[in-house]
């Protein structure tokens, strides 16, 4: 069976009490904090910078995830490495140089990885995946949270799973956008290992409920 991890979103979090909600949702049984960066450009939305990622590193021993969807990314890595990020995600239409990226990633302590969106095609893995820890399939388009679920996901994330069993590397693969108790395990099907929550858990009253439902959804996957 896989090691399936829960990656709560921090971007339905309650922002006035940020701290307290990762330690809430990590004692709830979170394994990963996914933390959402916004730049009004890449993407029609404005969200967080390193200085959040500093402040809520000092709460959670469990890897944080920094997703960027930020354009352009090379600037920026370097200090979400400072920051105290365990993980870097970003689009390859964000990078002039995907190779270069990726490689200023690990060169900075971070396990690396693409992010693709719904119509984003998967040849951006093809000379990349040795440097490769984590792929993100995106389920829904970047840029808000709450958003459904776009079923066509499914079949992407089925052929990267293809891909990376065929490689026989040990690269995380991972899905967000729209991931609730009813659709995980149909995530979990299809090959995802990583399954971002934002709403589906942060708009909940109590976390480990959702998270422990969601347990229990994949333990059936």
């Amino acid at each position: 069976m896989p090691t399936y991890r829960i990656a709560p979103s921090i971007l339905s979090a309650d922002f006035a009490r940020l701290g307290e909600e990762v330690r809430n949702v990590v004692a709830a049984g979170a394994d990963i904090i996914h933390f959402d960066v916004m730049d009004n450009h890449y993407v029609p939305n404005l969200t967080v910078g390193p200085l959040v990622c500093e402040a809520i590193r000092p709460h959670v021993q469990v890897p944080i995830d920094v997703h960027l969807m930020i354009k352009p990314v090379d600037r920026i890595i370097p200090d979400f490495a400072k920051a105290g990020a365990n993980i870097i995600t970003f689009h390859p239409e964000a990078s002039d140089h995907i190779d270069r990226s990726l490689q200023l990633i690990r060169d900075n302590g971070c396990k690396a990885g693409l992010v693709f969106n719904p119509a984003t095609p998967l040849h951006y893995l093809d000379h990349v995946m040795d440097k490769l820890d984590i792929i993100l399939i995106m389920s829904v388009n970047p840029g808000f949270g709450g958003q459904s679920f776009i079923p066509g996901a499914l079949k992407k994330i089925s052929d990267v799973r293809r891909r990376i069993d065929e490689l026989g590397r040990d690269i995380m693969l991972e899905v967000d956008g729209g991931i609730k108790v009813e659709n995980i395990a149909d995530a979990a099907r299809a090959g995802a290992d990583t399954f971002v929550a934002g709403s589906a858990i942060f708009g909940k009253p109590d976390y480990k409920a959702v998270i422990d439902a969601m347990r229990g959804q994949l333990a059936q996957a």
